[in-house]
């Protein structure tokens, strides 16, 4: 049985972090199943290299991030302290709620005092976080482990933006152990590290970190190959049409494994070795047609995600970004892990 295959190349995570590593210390982000590369050995080669604080987005995955790592490393969960009956996982699991509200520091003063916690502060992207006239009124929980804040427009190094948050950050954080950038606040230098960054896409491949070595190689089986005359049209809506005689491959995946239907019109190939060949067709749930004229064989598998083309390539054709490549990938590929 041949099944689609997802490469997974921890080495590769482990040399991005350690090039990310130019602060104090330096954690990683590890939410949404490392970003979709499988939390457990991801975040345990993550620890290999030498990263002690992760940051994930939800308690659930703080559980079984603590499940996969055991004692000692921090785990800070962004979303906070969403509900009471939360408190027994952070206190069961040794996990620390960033708290984003006077709500959530009630509730955490109720249920959780006494416990490790941080504090989140909006400093201008108006998504999470204490706005800087909540501190007034901000009850005493004792020292925080942690004040984060989160940066709009890293990506960005000359938006004016980015500026104003470094100057909000320090003026609501004059001290303390602060956090302030993830992979693009990393490149803006050293005034935007603090104590500890958070590293998330950059780890796995992707931009701004343009120096990261490729993460993943995504491995499409060929299911049937045919020729196709002049005029013929492939897949649905006949959007494609043959201008020469050709040779068109079927692979086993589509939009229901998160290669999304708008790739279809950005320009994507798939590739053979060295060898680009382009999309025909729409994408479908399962299926794509890739047009494998020039080559001298039919293939038995084709290459989407490699060295030759990564997750924002592949981003841009579809006209997204490769944070959304990446998380969407889904559960049908076999996933290998090298290293």
């Amino acid at each position: 049985m041949m099944q689609a295959g997802l490469h997974i190349d921890l080495n590769a995570i482990r040399a991005n972090w350690r090039a990310l590593d130019l602060a104090p210390e330096t954690g990683a982000v590890v939410k949404a199943d490392a970003y979709g590369l499988g939390l457990d050995r991801v975040a345990r080669a993550l620890a290999q290299a030498g990263a002690r604080s992760f940051f994930v987005a939800q308690v659930e995955e703080g559980v079984a991030l603590r499940e996969a790592l055991g004692n000692g490393p921090e785990i800070y969960v962004f979303s906070g302290l969403m509900c009471a009956s939360d408190a027994v996982h952070f206190r069961s699991n040794a996990l620390t709620p960033c708290l984003n509200s006077l709500p959530q520091a009630a509730d955490y003063r109720a249920n959780m005092a006494g416990h490790p916690f941080a504090l989140q502060y909006d400093t201008g992207m108006n998504r999470l976080g204490f706005e800087a006239t909540d501190l007034a009124h901000l009850p005493d929980l004792g020292t925080p482990r942690l004040i984060l804040s989160h940066l709009a427009c890293a990506d960005m190094p000359d938006h004016p933006q980015t500026l104003r948050q470094l100057s909000a950050f320090t003026a609501m954080a004059p001290q303390g152990r602060r956090s302030l950038s993830a992979t693009g606040g990393i490149g803006l230098g050293p005034d935007y590290h603090f104590d500890i960054t958070r590293p998330g896409i950059g780890l796995y491949g992707g931009a701004p970190f343009d120096a990261a070595r490729p993460v993943v190689t995504l491995r499409l089986p060929v299911i049937q190959t045919r020729d196709v005359a002049i005029g013929e049209s492939v897949g649905y809506g006949a959007t494609w049409i043959a201008k020469r005689p050709s040779r068109i491959a079927t692979i086993s995946s589509g939009y229901a494994d998160g290669l999304i239907r708008a790739i279809g019109g950005g320009g994507a190939s798939l590739w053979s070795d060295d060898t680009p060949c382009p999309l025909a067709g729409r994408v479908s749930m399962d299926l794509i047609g890739v047009d494998v004229t020039d080559l001298d064989h039919d293939p038995q598998s084709l290459d989407i995600l490699g060295p030759h083309q990564g997750i924002d390539a592949l981003g841009k054709a579809a006209g997204t970004i490769g944070y959304e490549i990446l998380t969407s990938l889904g559960a049908r590929y076999e996933r290998h892990y090298i290293g």
